[in-house]
Parts: structure tokens; C-alpha cells; sequence
């Protein structure tokens, strides 16, 4: 079934990319298989465009996802009080040095729109400029500017260019 064929392909990909976007692999799991349910019930017209309407579609779904959890966590922050803590969580140095540098990145991604942080990963998933384009509605002239951009900013957020 093509279906199933499309899923081999690009399930990994499609999951890393979530991954990335969200910060969380078991939110990725099921945005991945939003993504396939909505292929199912609304495949594309072209063919041709399949990988970009995956990412597409993979991209709004991320979104609306990040959307619906800031509102999460600004109610769990009203009501931190009433939220019960676990006493003895494990706290290696290595593991806590980790997760510091992924919440540095996270949270400067997160300061790009959603353009700029959508290029980036899809560049990084390997993504050819026209791929990057269709996904995100512009022109494979003004990706590679898009990506300059979105990654002096980046680069500015987590402070590496010295300044």
C-alpha cells in the first residue's frame, strides 16, 4: 500500500524534525502519526510535493501543538502551588549539563518565528532549498536568505558570536 510505503520513508525523519521543533519526542510520536492520519483522510493532489506537504503539515501540527502547551504551562504556573514535585529524581552532572545546553537551544529557537525556526530544521533534515520553499511559501531565491538570517539570530540568542 502507498500509504505504508510513505510511512517507512519518512516516518524517522518526519519524528526527528517533530522532535526538534517541539523538544519532545513523545509529543513528536504523536504529531507523526497526525500527520499520516491526515495523509490518509486528505492525501495531496501532486505527488510530486509529497515531503514538503509532510513537513507542511507536520509544521502546522507542531504549532498548534506549542500553542495549546504555552497556555498549559502558563495555567500549571498559576497553580504551581497545587502541582506535587517528585522528592528524589536522578541528578547526574553530565545529564544536567545536557538538558541545560538543549533548553539554551530550545528556548532560542523558540525566540525565531515560526518561518526562521521552520527553515532551520528542515535544512538540517537535509531539505533542498525548493523543499524549504513550498513548505513554507516563498521562493527558493529568498530560502538561503531566510536561513542566514535565521541562523545570525540564533547565533545571537545563544551568544556565540563573541558580542
Amino acid at each position: 500500500m502507498e500509504l505504508e510505503r510513505l510511512f517507512a520513508r519518512h516516518r524517522d525523519e518526519l519524528f526527528r524534525y517533530a522532535a526538534r521543533y517541539t523538544g519532545d519526542a513523545d509529543v513528536a510520536e504523536d504529531i507523526v502519526q497526525d500527520v499520516f492520519v491526515r495523509l490518509a483522510e486528505r492525501p495531496p493532489r501532486h505527488a510530486l510535493e509529497m515531503r514538503a506537504w509532510l513537513y507542511r503539515v507536520c509544521t502546522t501540527i507542531a504549532i498548534d501543538w506549542l500553542r495549546s502547551s504555552r497556555r498549559k504551562v502558563a495555567l500549571v504556573r498559576d497553580r504551581s502551588a497545587d502541582v506535587p514535585v517528585p522528592a528524589n529524581a536522578p541528578d547526574p552532572a553530565a545529564e544536567v549539563e545536557r538538558e541545560e545546553v538543549r533548553l539554551r537551544v530550545r528556548a532560542a529557537l523558540a525566540q525565531l518565528n515560526e518561518k526562521e525556526r521552520t527553515v532551520l530544521l528542515m535544512r538540517e533534515e537535509g531539505f533542498a532549498h525548493l523543499e524549504i520553499a513550498d513548505a513554507v511559501g516563498t521562493t527558493t531565491k529568498s530560502v538561503g536568505t531566510m536561513i542566514a538570517r535565521a541562523l545570525d539570530k540564533l547565533a545571537r540568542r545563544l551568544d556565540l558570536d563573541g558580542g
